[in-house]
Parts: structure tokens; sequence; C-alpha cells
């Protein structure tokens, strides 16, 4: 009896000296940092209880130094958020500066593996110094072996990244691979080359803020989906968008009933979009009308403002939204935008968000800039995604819906389900202005008072092609609504077609114009 209780007072100090990390010292000197240890961000995320970790004692390999310490700067395991299973890792700080080595390596490729077999989703929180020099190549051969299993789980599991500190180098690539970015504001940053190399090679003087912190992240580079002000914030905001989410690709979203009115009325809508086709209006102002009270969930919200993207629910089901902001560059379409716009229509219809799209846009952005940038190629990748997805699509036109831009923006032509139109809608090749000016430009040169002429022709026009009856009366538009009954509108065609069934031509994968 007394050898098992020695052995198990031995296994209580195994598990309390995993548990501390690199020591009280260094823990220390993480808050003094206003920053959290890795154990304490997964108390956060995950119910109270539900967290089990594996392989503890897990220790560098190889190490000369005799400086190994037991998890080896990262805390693998798995736990439930709001009942819900899913794998997770933390990288330890103050473990070796949180470096990855081939072992730490290992761990977090373990978790992964287990996560895509029970179909599970995977969190990962990143603190590190980047990889850990005095294990060389196995180093770099461990970060490429994470990298291969985002790419290939990407689709299969909800992968999401916490930016919790330093991100550096090659380290970077990981979270660009998983579905959803989160940063914590003043705190974490990431980039491919540090201050002191591009000082060196360019002369360019940059702080690690200015070069990758959150804000560059959500507002210039697109890179970062959310961030918060703080890691609780964070970590919170992690916990929402899963709730979004199915476990796995297989799976239904959650759904999750607010006692929100599914036949509720907005009759502020009726007024919303002006008369005057040239004034702007607030297109987030309609989402939040529309969805569920409380839920939208914008992603990305400082990059590519021109365009919406984010999640919601309409009637507790949970909807992948995209939409134009007229408020913002009139709504237009330039290349940023487009990556958006292409990116939330893959990860939605990767794991079975129906789309809901509201287009408002005059077309793509002209100029010599764009175009030289490859704005065809880049329209194009809306294109194939919208023509691709093979989840419930509806589309409401709210009022400009041009050209090209039309036909992108989740049009009848490219497989949507089900396509809506407000009264206010104008859906044809140009506006009236520029289609007089070409059909009529010598009737009007002619007229004995151009400029009357030029009114009476553009109002013709309008009255012609510019309401949403002419599309209707070709069946691209299933119906005219009146803007109030949206809500009510969508949630009866989602349950209309929420069990939709859409086989796929046999192929490896199709070649995306990326």
């Amino acid at each position: 009896m007394a050898q098992v209780d020695s052995r198990n007072e031995n296994l209580k100090k195994m598990r309390d000296t995993a548990q501390q990390g690199g020591g009280p010292e260094r823990i220390e000197r993480q808050h003094a940092k206003g920053s959290l240890t890795a154990r304490e961000r997964l108390a956060l995320l995950l119910d109270e209880g539900s967290f089990r970790e594996l392989e503890p004692f897990v220790v560098q390999q190889h190490d000369p130094d005799k400086k190994s310490v037991l998890g080896d700067g990262v805390v693998t395991g798995y736990g439930k958020v709001d009942g819900r299973m899913i794998y997770v890792y933390a990288q330890d700080f103050t473990v070796h500066g949180g470096s990855l080595g081939e072992m730490h390596s290992r761990k977090i490729c373990r978790v992964m593996d287990l996560a895509v077999r029970t179909g599970s989703p995977v969190v990962g929180m990143i603190d590190s110094g980047g990889a850990r020099i005095q294990e060389g190549v196995k180093s770099l051969g461990g970060y490429a072996e994470i990298f291969r299993r985002n790419a290939q789980y990407s689709g299969v599991v909800p992968q999401i990244s916490l930016i919790m500190g330093p991100c550096a180098g090659g380290a970077a690539y990981s979270p660009a691979l998983t579905d959803v970015v989160i940063m914590v504001e003043k705190q974490s940053f990431m980039f491919l080359t540090g201050p002191q190399v591009i000082k060196t090679v360019t002369g360019e003087e940059v702080d690690f803020e200015s070069l990758g912190g959150a804000d560059v992240h959500l507002s210039i580079s697109g890179t970062a989906h959310l961030t918060a002000s703080n890691e609780e914030g964070a970590i919170q905001l992690c916990r929402s968008v899963l709730s979004y989410l199915p476990s796995n690709n297989v799976d239904n979203p959650p759904v999750l009933k607010n006692g929100d009115d599914a036949n509720r009325r907005t009759v502020s809508l009726n007024k919303l979009v002006p008369t005057d086709s040239s004034m702007p209006y607030s297109m987030h102002v309609a989402i939040e009308q529309i969805v569920d009270k409380g839920t939208f969930l914008e992603l990305q919200t400082g990059f590519a403002r021109n365009a919406i993207v984010g999640l919601a629910r309409l009637d507790g089901m949970s909807v992948g939204v995209i939409a134009q902001e007229p408020d913002v560059m009139a709504g237009v379409i330039d290349i940023d935008a487009a990556d958006k716009i292409c990116r939330m229509v893959r990860f939605c219809d990767a794991f079975n968000l129906p789309l809901i799209t509201f287009v408002d846009s005059p077309g793509f952005l002209p100029g010599v800039e764009q175009e030289h940038r490859g704005i065809i190629r880049h329209g194009a990748k809306v294109l194939f995604a919208y023509s691709e997805a093979t989840v419930p699509k509806i589309s409401v036109v709210t009022r400009k819906a041009y050209g090209g831009a039309y036909v992108v923006m989740s049009s009848k032509y490219l497989g949507t389900d089900i396509t809506y139109a407000w009264p206010s809608a104008e859906i044809a090749v140009m506006g009236a202005k520029g289609a007089t000016n070409i059909l009529y430009r010598k009737q009007i040169s002619q007229a004995d008072d151009p400029t009357v002429e030029r009114a009476r022709l553009e109002a013709e026009y309008i009255e012609r092609y510019l309401t949403p009856y002419a599309a209707a009366n070709a069946g691209y538009i299933d119906d005219v609504i009146e803007p109030a009954d949206t809500r009510a509108r969508l949630i009866d065609a989602l349950y209309a077609i929420k069990d939709k069934y859409m086989p796929t031509t046999a192929r490896k994968h199709g070649n995306m114009p990326v």
C-alpha cells in the first residue's frame, strides 16, 4: 500500500510540475505584461471542468543543455464549449518563449488528427517566438506538418486561430490557413519578416504594431476576421463564432432561438432606400433589422468596407450574410471586396451555412489600377464561389444590380434557389444615364433641347428597364416583396430549402482563379 501511495504522490508532483509551465517567475513575468498563461486561457475558453489534457509529460528529446520542461511549451487536449466537444492547443510563452520544436509540433498535430477523426472543431491559441533555433530543421519540419494538416483538414472541421502574442515568420502561415483569425489589440502581431529585417533590406523603419498589429490585419491586410481589446474578449468572440458553426462538414449548424418573432415586420425598412438612387444608405441597418435581434456577427469589419460579410441567425438558424454597403464607395466591388466575398461564400459552403445575399452594387470599380491588378481574375473568384456553392442560397436585390456585379452576386443564373427584389430594385446592364448616352447619343445631339430629350429618354429607360418587374417578367426574380416583410419571407424560404440536395460532378477539384 505504501508503494502505491508513493506512486500516486509522484504522479501528483509530476502533474503539478507540468502545470507550472516555465515556473512561477516566468508566469509572473507573463502576468506583468498583461497576458494570461496558456492554462488560464483554456480555462476561459472551455466549459468549467471539461478540459482533459493530452501528453502533459512530453519533453524535448534532444536536450544537451538539460533545460527540457514537461509539456515542451504547448498545452494540448480537449474540452467542451457550450456542451460541444472541441480540441485545443495553447502555446506556453513561459517555456522557451513558446518556440516550436519537434515534440511541440507533434503534440499539436496529434490534437488536429484527433479532431478530424472525431469530427470536432480545432482552436489554436498562438503565442510563440517562432521556430526553436537549436532544433534546426526539425523545427521547420514541425511547422510544415502543421501547415499540411491545416490545408488537408480545411473544410472538414472548423479551425479557429486566436493570436495571443507574437506570431512571426513562417509561423504566420498556420493561422492564415485556418477559417477564422482573432487577434488581441496592442498585444498580438503577425508578420513574415520583422522590423529589423525590413530595415536592413529596404531601409524602412516600422514598429511591431504598425507592421503586423491587430488593427493592420483587420483593416488593411484582411488577415484578421475579428479583434478584441483584451484576451477575455478575444476568447469570448471565439465561443461566439463556434456557436454558429457545426462541428464538422457533415453536421448541420446549431439552431439557437432567442424568442424573436419569425413574422416580425419592420415597417421602417420601407423607407430605408432613398428615392434618389444616387443617395447612400446603410445596409448594416437592413441586416440588423432583418436577422434575429443581436445575432449579426460581422467579420473583417475594417477591410474592404464596401462589402459586408458575417454570421447571423434567422429564427435560430445559422446563416452566412453577404452584402454590399452603399454607404461606402456606393457599394462598388473592387479587388479587396471580391476576395472578402469569395472567402465568405466558400467558408459557409464548407460548413453547411445557407447564404443570404443582399445586393446593391453599381458594378465593379473602374480604373487602370484595378484592371492591371487583376479585377477580372478577382471578380471571377466571386463567380466561381457562388457557382460552386451547394448550400441553400437566397438573394435580395435592394436597389442597384448592374451588369457583371448583378450576375456574380448570387443571381439566379448561378444557381441561387430563391431570389427576391424590393420595389426599389434596379436590375439592368447599367444605369439610366450611361445607357441613354450610349443608346440615344445621336437622337439627343439632334434634339432641339438635348437636356430635355435626355431627361425624357432617361425616364423612359427607367420605366422600361430599371424596375424589378422586368426581371420578374422574365423569371429571374421569384417575387417582388415589401421590404418590411423581408425577414418573414427569408425565414419561410429557408425552411422550404433547408434540406436541399445538390449532387456535384465527380472531379478532384476545380481550378479557381486565385
